[in-house]
């Protein structure tokens, strides 16, 4: 899409605040309004678009992506996202150990047996973990408490905390990560443990090595949004 305007204004609404491009409001691609709810947000999201040149690309707008996801889909099917994002905790990557090597089976446990701990202090969910290929189910209490936590979340929280679980495989990173137990940097590490070995032990393709950068840049982009929605210090 061409650019078509000229200047970008952040303006305080009663529902939030407003982006303007040329004094018309900007809208997500559903033609919803779009409101912010913190100036930092709005001001960063104005400044994406203030950074497009000849040609508006939306993939280089993160953080206006999701906050068009959060009005367009998780305002309009809430209970979806939420079963989507919980779904997660059940089949949760740090609860599934390799059986070999060992120089893996102890980095699993290294990075991941702490973040076991931690939801279990945290949040008061026990899970599970196996050595086996096979699904494991865990018990429906815990998942409850999980459940619990994201359905607490804002529509806007959702949305990041959504990308971030998928991007990891992993409900717990993302809460750990919405938490700020953990860094963007830090939930990459622990998600990308079991491939970052074997690159280190087999070397990596192009394609995986543009797949990793571009998760990593989607999460700092996630966990940036919380920061600047104030959910994050």
């Amino acid at each position: 899409m061409k650019r078509f305007y000229e200047n970008v204004t952040v303006d305080k609404a009663e529902a939030g605040y407003a982006i303007r491009l040329d004094k018309r409001p900007i809208k997500t691609p559903a033609k919803a309004p779009v409101f912010l709810p913190t100036e930092a947000l709005a001001e960063a999201i104005a400044d994406e678009w203030r950074s497009q040149k000849d040609k508006v690309e939306p993939a280089a707008m993160p953080l206006m992506q999701a906050a068009a996801t959060a009005i367009d889909r998780v305002m309009t099917q809430r209970q979806k996202v939420i079963d989507d994002i919980v779904a997660y905790g059940g089949t949760d990557l740090i609860c599934y150990r390799a059986t070999y090597p060992a120089s893996l089976i102890s980095k699993q446990s290294d990075a991941w047996d702490p973040l076991i701990d931690w939801i279990k202090s945290r949040h008061g969910a026990h899970l599970k973990t196996t050595s086996s290929i096979a699904h494991i189910t865990q018990d429906e209490r815990q998942l409850e408490k999980l459940a619990a936590i994201v359905d607490a979340q804002e529509d806007m929280t959702l949305a990041p905390l959504y990308n971030i679980t998928a991007l990891c495989g992993s409900l717990v990173i993302g809460l750990a990560v919405l938490d700020g137990h953990l860094s963007a940097d830090e939930a990459f590490d622990v998600s990308e443990l079991d491939e970052t070995h074997a690159i280190e032990n087999w070397g990596a393709d192009d394609e995986a090595l543009i797949r990793r950068k571009n998760n990593k840049e989607s999460l700092m982009a996630s966990t940036r949004f919380l920061k600047l929605s104030g959910i994050l210090v």
